[in-house]
């Protein structure tokens, strides 16, 4: 049966249809090489607050993105149909979401990372049935959230961050969470591409403190296990 998303959701997804990776990113994605990987976008909806996004952060003891925030996925396994299924498995494996609660609507343009050599292809989804999810791996997730949009476009929630490199991007201080990196500017895009984007001061720069900023261009990511409603 296919599921019809809400109509918040028609900006975005008539956006979409013309987005190129140009439009996320200053960075060219190689042609080839790079490893596959990609992420799940999750929109869902909660009474009270509308629209949010779900985003998980990496535990701190990570060799890689220790410590950063991220959509849930990660690189593909031989036996991955695609992208979707890469985004869908890596989502169970994490936080434990049924793939059977979403419904896939699209696939973002291919992203590269440099930091780690991942060509990501985020996938945007609607959660039209929303369960308790919770990290799975707590050595490899530390926390997860359903931030709101309403809460990511507050200006007093956003600013620009400086990495000690001199690299400087977008970044949203959300329910306890700095979500910065790679998930940031995917965030930030889809905030504008969906009009819900409202004026900040981008003046606002702050430093990135060092315990979470080991990579400027990385883009996945405190310490509460609770399952997430």
């Amino acid at each position: 049966m296919t599921r019809q998303p809400p109509g918040w959701f028609d900006p975005l997804l008539g956006r979409l249809g013309t987005a190129r990776a140009e439009d996320f990113t200053r960075l060219t994605t190689p042609e080839t090489g790079g490893r596959e990987s990609a992420v799940l976008v999750l929109l869902g909806e909660e009474p009270g607050t509308g629209p949010d996004v779900l985003v998980l952060q990496r535990a701190a003891t990570l060799r890689n993105h220790a410590g950063q925030p991220a959509f849930p996925g990660g690189a593909a396994d031989p036996e991955d149909a695609d992208a979707r299924a890469t985004a869908l498995r890596e989502a169970n494996e994490e936080v434990g979401l049924d793939p059977g609660s979403v419904t896939v609507l699209a696939e973002l343009p291919r992203l590269w990372i440099p930091v780690s050599d991942f060509v990501v292809t985020p996938v945007l989804a609607w959660w039209h049935d929303p369960h308790p999810v919770h990290p799975r791996e707590p050595a490899e997730v530390a926390h997860v959230a359903r931030l709101p949009v309403a809460e990511l476009v507050d200006p007093d929630n956003r600013m620009r961050v400086r990495h000690s490199s001199g690299w400087i991007g977008p970044a949203f201080s959300v329910r306890g969470m700095l979500v910065w990196g790679f998930t940031a500017g995917v965030i930030d895009r889809l905030l504008e591409l969906g009009g819900w984007a409202r004026p900040w001061p981008r003046s606002r720069v702050v430093e990135l403190p060092p315990v979470v900023a080991p990579a400027p261009s990385a883009g996945t990511d405190a310490a509460d296990e609770s399952p997430v409603r």
